[in-house]
């Protein structure tokens, strides 16, 4: 699983750190060594999942574990498809009808499917770009950090019911630095077009 750039950690309730996820991991170790006893999560603001940081050896050691894994350049000439320009082959399974349109469009199947991904990726008509994703990024920070608080459940419920000022009422009593990411997070799912 690959992380996004930028990561979120709390110590308990208050917020540690936000940003760059070298920053972060650099934050997160300083505070460690200042208090070992201390309990720190960290979560991919793209996600909401728990980060972990292999913090050992020196912050070259630890940016150098924090790259993204690069791919052999044999293994990228082998594969199917065209790597150069990171296009990677993969099976996708339709019907008869829908290989009898594709093969009608313009540029072909490939080119018609990558027309599609792309305009419902951008598409504002069927709610808000990425509201799904808010949505679960929002309730994977929430059941680790929110879980038990008052109105926990209900606010799960106006965030996937897309009801932003219900998830306002229902977060406000939340501790400040876990309330206020949970809503960041949260945003775009309450977005309208």
């Amino acid at each position: 699983m690959t992380v996004s750039d930028n990561v979120t950690a709390f110590a308990g309730d208050a917020l540690l750190a936000s940003g760059a996820i070298f920053d972060v991991a650099l934050a997160v170790k300083a505070a460690l060594a200042a208090d070992s006893s201390r309990s720190i999560l960290a979560f991919d603001d793209r996600t909401g999942r728990q980060v972990d940081f292999d913090l050992r050896g020196t912050d070259a050691e630890i940016a150098a574990r924090l790259q993204p894994p690069v791919e052999p350049a044999e293994a990228a000439k082998r594969g199917a498809g065209r790597p150069k320009l990171g296009v990677v082959a993969r099976e996708v399974t339709l019907l008869p009808r829908h290989w009898e349109w594709l093969s009608g469009q313009p540029g072909g199947a490939s080119v018609a499917l990558r027309k599609l991904v792309d305009a419902a990726r951008n598409d504002g008509t069927a709610g808000a770009p990425g509201a799904r994703d808010a949505q679960q990024a929002a309730d994977r920070f929430m059941l680790a950090m929110l879980g038990n608080q008052p109105g926990y459940e209900e606010a799960t419920r106006a965030l996937y019911a897309r009801d932003g000022e219900g998830f306002e009422r229902l977060s406000e009593v939340w501790p400040q630095d876990l309330r206020n990411h949970a809503r960041r997070l949260a945003a775009p799912a309450f977005a309208r077009s």
